[in-house]
C-alpha cells in the first residue's frame, strides 16, 4: 500500500532531519552521496588484474607460492577498488562537521533550535489538549 502524501511529506522532512541533525549516523551508515574516487578504482583494477596474471602464471608455472601471491595482490586490489575513499574534495564532508560543532546537544536544545522529535512530540501535546 503505498504512502499518503502526508506520510511521504513527514518520512521526507523526517529524513532531512536526520540528516541535517545527526552527521555521524549518516556517516557511519553510509547514505552520503559521495563520489567515488577514480584513483583508488584504477590503482584497484590494475593490481586485480596482475594478481590474475600472477594467480595464471603459478597455475601454468606449477608454483603454489607465485598462485598464492597472484590470489593475495588480486584480492587487495578488488578491495582498494570497491572501499570508498575517507577524502572527498568539493563534498560536505568537512564542512557540515564543523558546522555542527558549536551546536547544543539533545539535552541544550531551546526555542527555535529544538530537533525533529521534539518539535514533534510538542505538536503532539497541543493536540492532546486541544490547541492547534
Amino acid at each position: 500500500m503505498p504512502l499518503s502524501e502526508q506520510e511521504q511529506r513527514l518520512l521526507e522532512e523526517m529524513e532531512r532531519s536526520l540528516y541535517h541533525n545527526d552527521v555521524d549516523f549518516v556517516s557511519t551508515v553510509g547514505v552520503t552521496r559521495l563520489r567515488p574516487n577514480y584513483r583508488s578504482v584504477v590503482l584497484g583494477v590494475l593490481l586485480a588484474v596482475a594478481g590474475i596474471a600472477a594467480l595464471i602464471a603459478g597455475v601454468a608455472l606449477q608454483q603454489l607460492w607465485l598462485g598464492v601471491l597472484g590470489f593475495i595482490i588480486m584480492f587487495a586490489g578488488v578491495l582498494i577498488a570497491i572501499t570508498p575513499g575517507g577524502n572527498v574534495r568539493g563534498g560536505s564532508g568537512g564542512g557540515s562537521r564543523g558546522a555542527t560543532a558549536g551546536r547544543p546537544g539533545p539535552g541544550q536544545r531551546t526555542g527555535a533550535n529544538k530537533g525533529f522529535m521534539d518539535r514533534l512530540n510538542d505538536r503532539w501535546d497541543r493536540r492532546q489538549d486541544g490547541q492547534r
